[in-house]
């Protein structure tokens, strides 16, 4: 869809104010999901692939930081309920995770992994414990 939509807007004149209007509104939607890298044309939107959607899902998300070892593992802890984001306990492997979102992917406050995490840290809270 983000193929068609592009090529449909490169069929409009270069200086048409709804070209330009939809083609900002576009690149900023894919910058912010973190389908691309940046949001200087609309090549961009056409260079995006499916895979780089697939990489913004939580699984994915949390192997690269190194919150699980594999995407199988990462998705067991999604299902169990271990994981939230900000406030939000995330239950569903397919959730996808935009840029502002992502710097808030962590443990649920009950978690093991959570309390094993942070005793090894040195940062575990008695007071956590009751």
């Amino acid at each position: 869809m983000i193929g068609k939509l592009s090529a449909k807007l490169k069929t409009l004149q270069a200086d048409d104010p709804f070209r330009i209007a939809m083609t900002e509104q576009l690149l900023q939607k894919m910058y912010d999901l973190g389908i691309i890298d940046t949001k200087k044309s609309l090549q961009k939107a056409d260079d995006a692939n499916p895979s780089a959607i697939c990489r913004r899902r939580i699984p994915v998300v949390m192997v690269r930081l190194k919150m699980a070892e594999t995407l199988r593992v990462a998705c067991t802890l999604i299902e169990q309920g271990q994981v939230r984001v900000g406030p939000n306990v995330v239950t569903d492997p397919a959730f996808l995770v935009t840029r502002s979102m992502e710097d808030y992917v962590t443990w649920v406050d009950s978690s093991k992994i959570r309390r094993t995490v942070q005793k090894y840290n040195n940062k575990l809270d008695d007071f956590d414990l009751l």
